[in-house]
């Protein structure tokens, strides 16, 4: 027997940052079990990993209990960008929490780590830059955003309860604005809108000036960051600021993706969203003194990266998306 296999489960498995985290883990020698319900996650994301024996992928919808056998738990799953989670406000006010609610309870039961994907969304639209996870954050609890923001700010809350109840070995990160392959093609982020607009050759939608800024971090090097803080000693329970300190105008990105495609897409500007926040940008003095982690893909070369998949994607499906 394996002493150094776990059995993990990833729920959200077949998402943008799930499907890769699921690659890793198999990588790293471990028994994989996906959870997803489909909403936002994709069957091709992961249909490359099905040949594999130590993956498994199951239709569930976290909201409701979840009964299996497993060493860690890594809670991804819900609709992580505006488009998505705005679709549903209800149900993804329920994914965060109840879902929380299950996993934790699974956790509780079997004696289970688990990693909660929180956001830098809980930050809100910040007053302090760069944010620090003893930020507190400026959230408006009654916004179009604040089924996601609030969600997962109450998701954070019952794991350090359940931990301080229960003693249940929580670790939580909040995620800053990832982009890499597989990203949803019709996600409304910058990164895959200006990518998908480009290679057709459409103007780029921008909204506000492109003044506000934004730290991209790659897929890659945010699923080792993943890894690296369920890794970690049983006290470090965060949470863990992970993300891409150097930040980037947004007007700045659209135009080096114009570049990179070769493209001839004209910029168009179009009115700010209601509470989308100025700067995003993390402090991750922890993440570098606790986990020895930090970014190590530059820009340009994960963008290339996203180009490449999404072309491939277009081509594929005849540029309709």
């Amino acid at each position: 027997m394996d002493l150094t296999r776990k059995r993990v489960l990833v729920t959200g498995g077949a998402g943008f940052l799930g499907s890769h985290l699921c690659e890793r883990l198999l990588r790293d020698g471990h028994d994989v079990l996906c959870a997803d319900n489909y909403f936002t996650g994709r069957k091709d994301n992961i249909a490359h990993l099905m040949h594999n024996p130590h993956f498994e992928a199951m239709r569930h919808d976290i909201t409701f209990p979840l009964y299996v056998e497993v060493d860690e738990i890594y809670n991804l799953a819900c609709p992580a960008s505006p488009v998505h989670y705005q679709f549903d406000p209800v149900q993804t006010t329920k994914t965060s929490v109840i879902g929380a609610i299950n996993m934790l309870g699974l956790a509780k039961r079997i004696g289970a780590r688990i990693l909660q994907a929180s956001t830098s969304e809980v930050y809100g639209d910040p007053t302090v830059h760069p944010q620090s996870e003893e930020y507190r954050g400026n959230v408006n609890p009654l916004g179009p955003r604040a089924c996601y923001d609030e969600g997962k700010r109450c998701a954070e809350t019952l794991f350090f309860d359940y931990r301080r109840q229960h003693r249940v070995r929580i670790k939580v990160v909040r995620i800053f604005n990832t982009y890499g392959p597989r990203m949803h093609p019709n996600d409304g982020r910058v990164v895959s809108n200006f990518i998908v607009q480009a290679l057709r050759g459409e103007d780029i939608t921008l909204f506000g000036d492109g003044s506000q800024t934004r730290a991209f971090c790659y897929v890659d090097d945010m699923v080792d960051g993943f890894v690296r803080m369920m890794r970690s000693d049983e006290d470090v329970t965060g949470p863990m600021n992970l993300g891409n300190p150097h930040e980037i105008p947004v007007r700045a990105l659209a135009e080096r993706i114009v570049s990179l495609t070769g493209s001839h897409s004209k910029i168009m500007h179009r009115p700010l969203p209601q509470d989308d926040p100025l700067q995003r940008c993390p402090d991750i003095a922890r993440a570098r003194e606790v986990l020895g982690w930090e970014p190590t893909v530059q820009l340009d070369r994960g963008l290339q990266h996203t180009i490449a998949y999404f072309d491939t994607l277009l081509t594929e499906r005849g540029k309709a998306l």
